[in-house]
C-alpha cells in the first residue's frame, strides 16, 4: 500500500552486481559511487561523527542549496551521504563463520530510504540454514539505526535470488583467498 511518501532506492552493490538488483516500481535508483560527490562543495554545516570524536560535514538539504532529486524532499547530497553512512555501518556487521563483512560478501540486495529517513534493507544469508539467521537481521537493524539521520530500520530476509559466490566483492574474495 502506498502511503504517499516517495521512497528512494540506494543501491549498495558494486557496479558489476548492479544488473542483478531489482528496483521496485516508483523508486528511483540511487547508485553508491566511490567517494561522495558533493563532499568537496556544497557542505554547509557539521555534526559530530558517530563516535563523537570529530565534526564531519553534513550534506545540505534542498532548502540550503542541496541538489534537488525529482519527487523527493531529500537532496542528492543527503541521499548520497546517508547511503554511504549506511554502507559504512553495514560493513561493521560480520558473518561469524566468514572473515568478511556482510556488505562485501554481497548479502545486501537493496537499501530503500524514504523521505522520512526510514530505511528498509533487503538482504540474504549465505545459506537458508545459517546458524545466525535469527540474529543477523537484528545486528543489521542495530547497525543502520546507529547511523545519524536514520529514523528507523526494517530488515527483510529473502532467498530470491539465492546468494552465491559471484556476489562477493574482490575485497571479500581476497580476504577469503578465493582468487
Amino acid at each position: 500500500m502506498d502511503d504517499g511518501k516517495t521512497a528512494h532506492h540506494a543501491s549498495p552493490l558494486p557496479p558489476e552486481a548492479e544488473a542483478d538488483l531489482a528496483v521496485s516500481p516508483g523508486r528511483a535508483p540511487r547508485p553508491v559511487v566511490g567517494g561522495m560527490p558533493g563532499m568537496e562543495t556544497g557542505m554547509t554545516s557539521t555534526e559530530m561523527s558517530g563516535d563523537g570524536s570529530s565534526p564531519r560535514p553534513v550534506a545540505p538539504p534542498v532548502a540550503d542549496g542541496g541538489t534537488p532529486v525529482p519527487g523527493s524532499v531529500l537532496s542528492q547530497e543527503e541521499l548520497e551521504q546517508l547511503t554511504a553512512d549506511i554502507v559504512g555501518a553495514l560493513k561493521t556487521v560480520y558473518d561469524p563463520e566468514i572473515p568478511s563483512d556482510i556488505y562485501e560478501l554481497g548479502l545486501i540486495y537493496k537499501i530503500d530510504i524514504d523521505d522520512d529517513r526510514n530505511v528498509t534493507v533487503e538482504m540474504t544469508l549465505t545459506a537458508p540454514g545459517c546458524p545466525v539467521a535469527g540474529e543477523m537481521p537484528i545486528w543489521v537493524e542495530n547497525a543502520v539505526n546507529a547511523v545519524p539521520g536514520v529514523a528507523g530500520t526494517k530488515v527483510t530476509l529473502t532467498f530470491d535470488p539465492p546468494w552465491d559466490q559471484s556476489r562477493m566483492s574482490d575485497e571479500a574474495r581476497l580476504a577469503l583467498n578465493m582468487f
